[in-house]
């Protein structure tokens, strides 16, 4: 299914997209050494539903999962990269942490995820694996407009990637969204361009470029769900929902002026 949402859609979809953005800020800055990814977990809950909104987590049961998700966040650490289980574990001074969460809020999803380093004792090769993948997803953005097509989203974003020197994995990437978080088009993070779905005003897409330092093969989790780097490499995973609109993109995943 591919929703083209209505202008009153689309007010509704910037309320959610600020309310995932600022979730993620706030929990950012609480994830600190010793943080527990179960208080994250829960720290989301509460902040969810203390806005009246709803986890897109929690009842989430693909095919490829062992549901229902049953948390209201994704926390994925060091070589863990996507659909993270939160479990018992405290944070450490170095570790890379991606919270990736997604939200339903007057009819409307949006989706977004960051990657940081916990405290100050960062790699460099860290810094540099999670701005590659910042800058994967500014140049999808860029080129996301009415009448481009997803190829060349996935163009952009492959080309900034693999010139870093990262494998690419294409079996995860971004996709449609709007009333349900999970809508087509599939928008891999390596494509062609001028292939693929014709973009059109009124259409949201979350957008999330993520790789791993050495690797382009997945294992998953005896929890099945949580999805690492075969070789135990790090990794990194950024995204946003964005708005198709008449001028181009409009990103819905920033921040509020009181959270950034």
């Amino acid at each position: 299914m591919i929703e083209i949402l209505s202008t009153s859609e689309l007010a509704r979809a910037r309320v959610t997209g600020a309310l995932v953005a600022d979730i993620l800020q706030a929990l950012r800055k609480r994830s600190i050494a010793g943080t527990n990814l179960l208080e994250i977990d829960r720290w989301a809950r509460e902040m969810i539903i203390g806005a009246g909104a709803q986890s897109c987590y929690v009842d989430y049961a693909p095919s490829f999962g062992r549901g229902p998700f049953g948390h209201y966040i994704c926390t994925a650490v060091n070589d863990a990269v996507l659909h993270g289980l939160p479990h018992d574990y405290a944070l450490a001074d170095g570790d890379l942490l991606t919270l990736d969460l997604a939200v339903l809020k007057g009819g409307i999803a949006a989706d977004a995820a960051i990657s940081f380093v916990v405290g100050p004792s960062g790699r460099a090769e860290d810094a540099v694996m999670i701005a590659t993948t910042e800058r994967a997803l500014a140049a999808g953005i860029a080129v996301a407009r009415p009448g481009a097509r997803t190829g060349d989203i996935s163009y952009a974003i492959g080309a900034v990637l693999s010139a870093a020197g990262y494998p690419i994995n294409t079996e995860f990437g971004g996709h449609g969204i709007g009333s349900t978080m999970h809508q087509e088009p599939h928008i891999t993070n390596n494509g062609r361009p001028g292939r693929g779905y014709a973009l059109r005003p009124g259409l949201l897409l979350a957008l999330e470029p993520w790789v791993m330092a050495d690797t382009a093969e997945l294992v998953t989790d005896p929890d099945g769900w949580t999805l690492r780097s075969v070789t135990g490499s790090r990794t990194a995973h950024s995204e946003h929902t964005i708005a198709i609109t008449d001028s181009g993109a409009e990103i819905l995943t920033l921040p509020t002026s009181a959270t950034q």
